[in-house]
């Protein structure tokens, strides 16, 4: 678990420097007034992003150049952060808009992530591997790869077989280290489908990783289905001490996907 945390920070830590742009970039390729609203959109650094020093930086930075896309998904996260949705998607809309290759992977991320919008988040993901030839990145929580981000969209669209391919593809690919919930969303993919020996030993590939209260009380629920009551309840008592000890799905912001609750745990002990 202490390994596991520390790739979870390593990852977080690395998507927000994914996230950060190099102002040289521009000033190398000529283009000195986006260069010089780059700089100016720097003296945003160290100030809360709903200040008035941090907004005022990005409306500085667009007056020099309107066409400065960062400057636009920077503000955008104060008033994602708020509860405005309205003002972020506008914001962002124009951030796609000037480059897309470059802010698709966000929009399509937080259009999973806070608004469920599972058509508009494929749509993006999808968009921005036409656009590509290199690898299309993590969600800016660092725990999924966007290919997996847009499997738990068809599930969430009710297309389940369309999810197993996608993850059972992404699993394939050698580069890729597979994520803390990865297993987690997999077996419950199986379990939904009804393939209850491919979910235990999904589930079991989960709890070698991160052992969560969710996997295990998906286990009970596997092992209730087979008829093995005894190892259904060992896996829900698992999974009742996971949770109680803090060790389950967390997100701050919002209810992941095959996320459980105390009720459930206790809804499966009634039954």
């Amino acid at each position: 678990m202490k390994t596991l945390l520390v790739l979870g920070f390593c990852l977080l830590f690395a998507n927000q420097l994914y996230g950060q742009i190099n102002c040289e970039v521009y000033k190398n390729s000529g283009d000195l007034k986006k260069y010089e609203a780059c700089k100016i959109a720097e003296e945003r650094a160290g100030h809360y992003q709903f200040s008035f020093e941090y907004q005022d930086a990005l409306d500085r930075a667009l007056a020099v150049d309107s066409t400065f896309s960062w400057a636009y998904r920077y503000k955008s996260t104060a008033y994602l952060k708020s509860g405005d949705f309205i003002t972020w998607k506008k914001l962002m809309d124009q951030a796609v808009s000037l480059d897309p290759a470059a802010h698709l992977d966000y929009r399509g991320w937080c259009r999973f992530q806070f608004f469920r919008d599972y058509k508009g988040a494929i749509e993006d993901i999808e968009r921005l591997k036409s656009l590509v030839n290199y690898d299309i990145g993590s969600s800016q929580n660092g725990y999924y790869h966007l290919e997996i981000a847009r499997a738990l969209c068809y599930k969430g669209l009710g297309q389940s077989e369309k999810a197993i391919e996608i993850i059972e593809e992404k699993l394939q690919d050698t580069d890729y280290s597979p994520g803390p919930y990865i297993y987690l969303h997999l077996g419950v993919l199986y379990l939904e489908k009804g393939d209850l020996d491919a979910a235990i030993e999904t589930l079991q590939k989960q709890e070698k990783i991160n052992d969560l209260a969710e996997n295990n009380y998906y286990l009970a629920l596997a092992y209730a289905k087979k008829g093995d009551q005894k190892a259904s309840s060992e896996s829900l008592k698992k999974a009742k001490e996971k949770y109680t000890t803090g060790m389950k799905m967390f997100d701050p912001y919002v209810v992941q996907m095959d996320k459980i609750y105390l009720r459930d745990l206790d809804a499966l002990v009634a039954n």
